[in-house]
């Protein structure tokens, strides 16, 4: 449960990340402890008017082969958006179908298991998936003032929400730039068995430069998430697969 938890938190501040532009881009996934290329991620977000409207995201292995997809569509609530994660060789799907008064949510564990749904009511400050991204670049000024960022944060694949929070813990450098570096953490004495998040965020542009910390992609050999790295250069770096799939 923990590590399903967490992985939900992988992609969910990814989505956005080239909001300024618009533009579809590259995420590399790493793994975290010995550094070996786990998959790519291919996002295309839509804007109309300065602000997303939906995105795709498609998840390729290092072979070039499709493992996983994401539609999400924000237009609703920005914040709580409609999504379907599905990962096809496993059988395996998790969705927000609902995000008025109450957030709807349905998961499928795997090929041959039966649909789960359940239903929340949407309550104070609430994210989801990857509007938790559009969360943080909201607050990210008072954040980086040293505010502490509470909030809801909905977990479809465990059909229900917890309490966490977001923290500015230091100062970095990404592609020779400032970069923030923040910290989330459930909120709970579930900080205590769940790993961290760690982001770096770039101040001016609100660009989520890099995560660590669990995926929502899955090793095939175990069946358990990736502790991953995922890093959202400009350019692909040098030990990206040469075979990446061609940008829309």
């Amino acid at each position: 449960m923990i590590r399903r938890l967490f992985a939900a938190a992988t992609l969910l501040v990814a989505t956005a990340t080239h909001a300024a532009e618009g533009k579809p881009f590259y995420g590399y996934a790493y793994d975290l402890d010995t550094g070996k290329y786990l998959y790519t991620e291919v996002h295309e977000p839509v804007f109309e008017g300065g602000r997303e409207l939906s995105s795709t995201i498609r998840y390729y292995a290092p072979d070039g082969s499709l493992i996983g997809e994401k539609p999400l569509d924000y237009r609703a609530d920005p914040y709580v958006p409609l999504f379907r994660l599905t990962l096809p060789k496993e059988g395996y799907v998790e969705a927000i179908t609902g995000n008025g008064a109450t957030v709807e949510m349905l998961k499928i564990d795997g090929k041959g298991k039966p649909e789960k749904r359940k239903s929340i009511r949407k309550e104070g400050l609430m994210a989801a998936d990857s509007g938790f991204h559009h969360l943080l670049q909201a607050k990210l000024a008072s954040i980086i003032a040293g505010q502490t960022l509470s909030f809801r944060f909905t977990v479809a694949g465990q059909l229900d929400s917890y309490r966490f929070r977001a923290s500015k813990v230091g100062d970095s450098s990404f592609e020779g730039k400032p970069a923030v570096k923040l910290l989330v953490q459930a909120d709970s004495l579930l900080r205590y068995l769940a790993p961290d998040l760690q982001l770096l965020y770039d101040p001016s542009t609100l660009k989520l430069l890099e995560y660590r910390g669990v995926s929502n992609m899955h090793d095939p050999a175990t069946g358990k998430a990736y502790m991953a790295r995922i890093v959202y250069y400009s350019v692909p770096p040098p030990d990206a697969p040469k075979n990446l799939p061609p940008l829309p």
